[in-house]
């Protein structure tokens, strides 16, 4: 039965360097649960795995659309469920080629072991790893923008109270002044006919799950911040951002996101580069506030000092105990 090891917690906390090393242990392959990472090109300010890296160890669910394309949460979960249930075989085929979107049309051409490695979930966007780990139930209604349109211009009190008479369980779950979840629900019912509450919940898998969390000092964290950013920048940070805001244009969504935004600022003559590196740390950890407050609600995950010596043993010890249940 598959096994799945999940590492996370926020971001610059060691997780993909301690993941890149279990893999390396375990035989195993990765499969990355981050949001940005999906997209081609968004390479340095992602922290995406490096080439040599993914020589060492094949990693899934990178590179797999265009920055102009729209993975919904639902796409991700279908294709990782799909790699989960029919885990490649190390060695087989061009363990660099992701392909184009299309993970789940190449399974065909993957072999499965009776018994295999477990599998490594890596990242820290917690709505892909819940997704996962949780089973959830996501309504597969794409976004419509004509639809959207003419819902936000109703303004946000009005469509509070449609949703109040459509659909009052959701409401029990969205506050008042959340715009986005309150046009979501809309969104779906108006698409489908049926409540969003009707459409969710949660479908947990039946293979074992084990759930590594990385966390440290807000304060250490700050210095580990700093010193990504300042290693982005002398990796070319600078220079992908020209390049992405050349081929698609300024306004493209991706380039609003953490390191892109500020780095677009500086290109613009807006802002000095220092400032952008500090502007840029501040909302990294601002970020990964929001990110160790989601990942603490969940009591399954153990958790691990990203700052110990013996991060990678301690961590190690723990997996030959799942292993082996």
């Amino acid at each position: 039965m598959t096994k799945l090891i999940v590492i996370c917690g926020a971001t610059a906390t060691g997780k993909s360097g301690l993941a890149l090393a279990l893999a390396l242990r375990l035989g195993s392959i990765i499969l990355s649960a981050d949001s940005r990472q999906v997209y081609r090109e968004f390479d340095i300010g992602t922290a995406k795995p490096t080439t040599d890296e993914q020589k060492l160890v094949p990693h899934y669910l990178i590179d797999i659309c265009n920055p102009t394309d729209i993975l919904t949460v639902a796409d991700y979960q279908e294709q990782a469920q799909a790699l989960i249930s029919f885990p490649p075989i190390l060695g087989q085929g061009d363990k660099g080629d992701k392909g184009d979107n299309s993970t789940l049309s190449t399974l065909s051409t993957l072999s499965t072991l009776s018994t295999h490695p477990p599998l490594l979930l890596v990242g820290g966007t917690g709505l892909y790893i819940k997704s996962i780990t949780r089973g959830m139930k996501i309504p597969r209604v794409a976004p419509h923008k004509e639809l959207r349109s003419q819902l936000e211009s109703l303004g946000q009190r009005q469509l509070y109270a449609m949703l109040q008479q459509i659909d009052p369980i959701a409401t029990e779950k969205i506050h008042p002044k959340d715009p986005v979840r309150t046009l979501r629900a809309l969104e779906v019912f108006y698409v489908t006919g049926r409540p969003i509450s009707e459409q969710q919940g949660e479908n947990p898998p039946d293979y074992p799950i084990l759930q590594i969390g990385l966390d440290c000092d807000p304060a250490q964290l700050t210095n580990r911040i700093a010193r990504r950013t300042e290693k982005m920048i002398a990796d070319g940070l600078v220079a992908e951002v020209e390049f992405l805001c050349q081929k698609y244009g300024t306004d493209l969504a991706l380039l609003n996101t953490l390191g892109y935004q500020e780095i677009k600022q500086y290109l613009a003559g807006e802002i000095s580069l220092e400032k952008a590196k500090e502007l840029t740390v501040l909302h990294t950890r601002q970020f990964a506030k929001r990110q160790r407050t989601w990942f603490r609600a969940y009591p399954e995950i153990q958790w691990f000092d990203a700052e110990s010596p013996n991060l990678l043993e301690d961590v190690w010890q723990r997996l030959q105990e799942f292993i082996t249940i």
